[in-house]
C-alpha cells in the first residue's frame, strides 16, 4: 500500500527548514572601542565614555540564528561590562555581561570578546554597560530580524527606524554615584535634545516620511532611571512587538516604556502633508520624597515629503500631568501575545515554585558622625523580600557557583517576606513594622531545578514611597499573567489572570502600590539577575539572583567559562587553582 503524500511532505518540509536554517546563519562581528570623547547635546561640552565615539552607540543588526561576536576594547578610564539586554544566552551564560554576577569587569586597557548565538528571538532589544551609571552613555540598539526568506507576521514596512530614548546630565558621569542621584538635565532622541532647549534649537531628530507608506519604529528606552511616554501628534501607531516578542496588533496614540523596555510599532503616514512633533515626556509615579525629573518635553519631528518648510508643526497632547498612572496602566495592561506567532509557546499549566516577593525602597542606618538625607535621617536602601542584595567583591557569583566556592553567596533567598503587612499602604505602627524599614543586607540566591516552572507575585510596597519599578530578568522572557493595584489577593485576583495569551517581557513595570504576576520556565542553566532596571536603585540593592541547575544532558548544562574571562584579581594563581577545582569533562 503506497504511503500518503503527507508521509513524504512533512519530513521534506522539516529538512528544507533545517538546511535553510544552516545555510542562512551567519557570524556577525563588531569591534567596540570604549573611549572617552567630548560631546555637546546641550550648552555645555561634556566628556563621556562612548562606544566608537557615538551617542547612542552603534546599532547591531543580526538575523535569528546568527552568531554575534563583539570585541570590546576598553580604552576608557572605567571598569566595564556589556550586557545584551533580553538575549537568552542559551548555553552562553558567561556572555551575559552582568557585572560581578556572570563576570568580573573588563578593566581599563584590557579587552574581552563576547561570542554567542541568537536563537528563538526576533525583534528589537538593546545592549548597554552593566556597571552602575555607565549605561547612561554606553548603549545602543540590537535588532534581530527573521532568518532570510521568513516574513514578519505583519505587513512588510516601507522602512525601519530605530528610536533610542536617552537621559542626559550636564555633569561628570562619576557624580551620578551620589545618593540620591542628581536630577537629569534633559532627555534625548537618538542623541538629540530638540528645540525645547536654547542650545539645541537646530539639532532635532527628523524622520522624513512618504504619504501612505508604513514605517516600523523600533523604540528603545535607554534612559537610566525614568519611564517615558511617547506620542506622535495626530497619528496612531500599531504595536506589533514588545521586548522582542510579537504581540496581537494593538492600536494606540500613546505608549509607555520603562527603562530597558522596547516596543516595535507600525506608523502609517496617513495624515495631511505637514510636520508633526513626536514627543517623549517622563512618567513619575513616586511621591515627593523622590526627586522629580525635568518636565520639559523632548521633541523630534515627522516631516512629510511635500511639507512646506515654513509650516508650524502640529503638537502632541501628552498625558495630563506627570503622574498619569491610569494612562500608563491602560497601555501596559492591554498588550497580549500573538498566539501561534513565531516562537510563541503556551503558558505552562503546572507550577513547581511559587514565590511572593515584596519590592521597594527601605532604609540603611546612617554611619555615626555622618549627615544622611533619607527619611528619619537615614540612608536609602532597597530590597526584595526585605533582603538588600550585596554585590560580590572578589569573584563573580557565577564563577563561585561553577567552581563551588563557599563564602560568596548564600542559597537562602526566601519565597515570601518575613512578615505580612499592608504592603501598599505601609505605615509604621509597631516596632516590627519599623524594623521592616531596615532590610537585611545579604548576597542571597534562589536555586531552581532545571525545567521547573516558577510563578512570582511581585508586590510593590509603600514602605518609603510607592512608585513603579521596572523589574528585569536576565536569561529569560516571562509571561505577565496580570497587573493590579493594592495588595495582591490570591483568591480575588487569581481569577483575573490571563493564561491564554498573556504578554511576554524581559522587563516589566510593577504598578505603584500594586503588583504583577509572572511565570517562566527555568530552562537555561546559569546565574541570572532579577533586578530593578533603574540604575539609581542598583546600589540600593533591589536585586536577587536565580541559579538554574544543570539539566540531564551536556546540551542542557552550563559550559565552562572561556579561558580569557576577565579576572577580578591580578593574581593568576587564584584562577589557575579554580581551573583544577572542577571536573570540566562531566
Amino acid at each position: 500500500m503506497p504511503l500518503p503524500i503527507q508521509a513524504f511532505f512533512v519530513p521534506l518540509l522539516f529538512l528544507f527548514f533545517f538546511f535553510s536554517s544552516i545555510a542562512t546563519a551567519a557570524i556577525v562581528e563588531h569591534v567596540f572601542q570604549v573611549k572617552n570623547v567630548v560631546v555637546k547635546p546641550l550648552c555645555k561640552e561634556q566628556m563621556i565614555p562612548t562606544v566608537n565615539g557615538s551617542l547612542p552607540g552603534p546599532t547591531i543588526n543580526v538575523r535569528e540564528g546568527d552568531t554575534l561576536v563583539v570585541h570590546v576594547i576598553n580604552n576608557s578610564t572605567y571598569n566595564i561590562t556589556i550586557h545584551w539586554h533580553g538575549v537568552f544566552q542559551l548555553k552562553s551564560s558567561w556572555m551575559d555581561g552582568a557585572n560581578m554576577i556572570s563576570q568580573c569587569p573588563i578593566q581599563p586597557r584590557n579587552n574581552f570578546t563576547y561570542r554567542f548565538d541568537i536563537t528563538g528571538q526576533e525583534g528589537t532589544l538593546l545592549w548597554h554597560a552593566h556597571v552602575v551609571n555607565l549605561r547612561a552613555t554606553l548603549h545602543g540598539a540590537l535588532i534581530i530580524r527573521p532568518r532570510s526568506g521568513r516574513p514578519y507576521p505583519f505587513p512588510k514596512p516601507y522602512k525601519e527606524v530605530p528610536l533610542v530614548f536617552e537621559q542626559w546630565w550636564d555633569t561628570d558621569i562619576e557624580l551620578l554615584n551620589s545618593r540620591p542621584a542628581p536630577i537629569s538635565d534633559a532627555y534625548l532622541i537618538n542623541g538629540l535634545a530638540g528645540d525645547s532647549y536654547p542650545c539645541s534649537k537646530n539639532r532635532m531628530f527628523k524622520l522624513r516620511v512618504v504619504q501612505g507608506k508604513t514605517y516600523l519604529l523600533r523604540i528603545i528606552n535607554a534612559a537610566l532611571n525614568t519611564h517615558l511616554f511617547f506620542k506622535i501628534a495626530s497619528h496612531n501607531v500599531t504595536v506589533v512587538s514588545v521586548d522582542a516578542v510579537y504581540t496581537t496588533p494593538y492600536v494606540s496614540d500613546v505608549m509607555i516604556l520603562t527603562p530597558g523596555q522596547t516596543v516595535d510599532a507600525l506608523l502609517t503616514a496617513d495624515q495631511p502633508n505637514g510636520m508633526y512633533y513626536m514627543e517623549i515626556s517622563p512618567y513619575t509615579s513616586a511621591n515627593s520624597l523622590v526627586p522629580v525629573p525635568p518636565s520639559t518635553p523632548i521633541r523630534g519631528l515627522i516631516v512629510y515629503e511635500d511639507a512646506k518648510s515654513t509650516a508650524s508643526p502640529s503638537n502632541s497632547l501628552m498625558p495630563s500631568g506627570m503622574n498619569a498612572i491610569s494612562t500608563a496602566h491602560r497601555f501596559s495592561s492591554n498588550i497580549t501575545s500573538l498566539v501561534g506567532g513565531p516562537y510563541w509557546t503556551p503558558v505552562p499549566d503546572h507550577v513547581d515554585e511559587k514565590m511572593f516577593v515584596t519590592m521597594g525602597l527601605g532604609l540603611k542606618p546612617c554611619p555615626p558622625g555622618t549627615k544622611c538625607i533619607g527619611p528619619f535621617g537615614q540612608r536609602y536602601a532597597g530590597s526584595l523580600n526585605n533582603r538588600t542584595f550585596v554585590i560580590p567583591g572578589t569573584i563573580s557569583l557565577q564563577e563561585a557557583y561553577f567552581y563551588n566556592i563557599s563564602g560568596v553567596y548564600t542559597d537562602d533567598f526566601p519565597d515570601q517576606p518575613p512578615m505580612k503587612f499592608d504592603y501598599a499602604n505601609f505605615g509604621v505602627r509597631t516596632n516590627s513594622e519599623y524594623k521592616m524599614m531596615f532590610p537585611e543586607r545579604k548576597t542571597s540566591v534562589k536555586t531552581l531545578k532545571y525545567n521547573s516552572t516558577v510563578e512570582m507575585v511581585v508586590q510593590n510596597t509603600g514602605i518609603i514611597t510607592s512608585e513603579s519599578h521596572p523589574m528585569h530578568l536576565h536569561g529569560f522572557n516571562f509571561y505577565v499573567l496580570g497587573y493590579g493595584f493594592g495588595n495582591y489577593d490570591p483568591i480575588r485576583d487569581a481569577d483575573k489572570l490571563n493564561l491564554v495569551n498573556p504578554q511576554m517581557h524581559n522587563t516589566v513595570g510593577v504598578p505603584p502600590g500594586g503588583w504583577v504576576v509572572l511565570r517562566f520556565k527555568a530552562n537555561n542553566p546559569g546565574a541570572w539577575m532579577f533586578h530593578c532596571h533603574m540604575d539609581a536603585h542598583l546600589p540600593y540593592g533591589i536585586i536577587m539572583v536565580f541559579i538554574v541547575q544543570n539539566g540531564p544532558t551536556p546540551e542542557t548544562s552550563m559550559q565552562p567559562p572561556p579561558s580569557n574571562l576577565p579576572q577580578c584579581t591580578r593574581d593568576p594563581t587564584i584562577y589557575e587553582s579554580l581551573a583544577t577545582s572542577v571536573d570540566l569533562s562531566s
